[in-house]
């Protein structure tokens, strides 16, 4: 095994329209490039991976002492060759070039570049476009045939020799590395590239499905001669859920999640106990004003999942009932909400039927 893995992360994201560089942005939970860093690690392919970067000060965490950090250049070729050279004196055998933009490859598609330049001096991942390309000469438009046209991708895997000689000639600015070959009418090996392995250029394509998760519970005692509403609808029972509302308990928890998830404090905020307009109160209704937070700020629920805590009445009886009335009121399908019925092995308030809770997790994306 001679290989080392080159990841370019020195650009200004001129397109990017941040006031932090797009490599050092949070995805996934952590800064852009380290997840390119974490895949070459993972797949053990390389002797060194060396990260090439415009700012070493921007970079806290320590990486395994394979990990090398080298201050880029002005352009990409400059950045590319600074990595070339430092690796020159390793002797390697191949090369991999990656754009820390592209945090989405996997392993796999590491391992096929690799086994490929066994018989090949460069080795390109490729994906067909699924646009109609057009494409100007001076004043004139042509029509380019879609099977015929192909974006590429990175990582690009190299001979090193061949990529070190070109890349020292090189004067004009590129684009990737595989114009070196191509300019140069060298053989290129093309591979099946990844749908996912897409390059991050724009803040709305770090923004896209912005998850947030929210908890709620809630728990009523348990009164007779009360009607008992559960997800707004009434169930037939001997007691009800005594509360300055309904007191249904299930949907009082889903406004707790859905209020978490978005940041918007709690169920008594938004609801005090104290005010004499909100005394037995519908809990739909309750629903109906987060909802339209929900929709005012942009957000649409995922998922719900429900735990219905109680002795009797039996949630498997109700559970399809349930569901269906969640579905309505909250507008999503009934695929989106799991309702599961869990007991308390007739211990306390709740195993002698004094008292019914619920807990609910929910997922919203903006």
């Amino acid at each position: 095994m001679n290989n080392y893995f080159i990841i370019l992360a020195s650009g200004q994201s001129k397109r990017f329209n941040s006031s932090k560089l797009k490599q050092y942005i949070i995805y996934k939970n952590k800064p852009l490039f380290e997840h390119s860093i974490e895949k070459a690690l993972g797949s053990k392919l390389f002797k060194k991976i060396i990260l090439v970067v415009n700012n070493k000060k921007q970079i806290n965490k320590k990486f395994p002492e394979n990990v090398i950090i080298l201050k880029g250049g002005k352009e990409r070729s400059d950045s590319t060759l600074i990595g070339l050279n430092y690796i020159k004196k390793f002797k390697p055998s191949n090369v991999l070039i990656h754009d820390a933009a592209r945090p989405n490859f996997s392993i796999k598609l590491l391992k096929n570049l690799v086994r490929s330049l066994s018989k090949n001096k460069a080795v390109i991942p490729i994906i067909n476009t699924n646009d109609s390309i057009k494409y100007r000469v001076k004043k004139k438009l042509f029509n380019l045939k879609r099977e015929n046209s192909f974006s590429t991708q990175t990582p690009q895997a190299f001979k090193f020799n061949n990529l070190y000689s070109l890349a020292l000639k090189q004067k004009a600015k590129i684009q990737d590395e595989a114009t070196l070959f191509i300019e140069n009418n060298f053989k290129i090996k093309f591979v099946k590239g990844e749908n996912l392995n897409s390059k991050i250029t724009y803040l709305e394509d770090i923004k896209i499905n912005k998850t947030f998760v929210g908890i709620g519970f809630d728990i009523h005692r348990l009164v007779k001669g009360k009607k008992l509403y559960l997800a707004g609808l009434k169930i037939p029972f001997h007691s009800g859920l005594k509360g300055h509302s309904d007191g249904d308990v299930i949907i009082h928890s889903i406004i707790d999640a859905l209020l978490g998830a978005m940041r918007k404090k709690d169920i008594g905020t938004l609801f005090p106990d104290n005010k004499k307009k909100f005394k037995n109160i519908r809990s739909p209704k309750m629903l109906n004003t987060v909802i339209e937070m929900i929709n005012k700020n942009e957000f649409y629920i995922n998922n719900l999942d429900i735990n219905l805590i109680c002795e009797q009445p039996k949630v498997s009886k109700y559970r399809d009932k349930i569901i269906k009335s969640l579905s309505k009121l909250l507008n999503i399908d009934t695929s989106l909400i799991n309702l599961k019925g869990k007991t308390v092995e007739k211990l306390g308030l709740i195993g002698k039927e004094k008292a019914i809770a619920c807990e609910v997790i929910c997922s919203i994306s903006q």
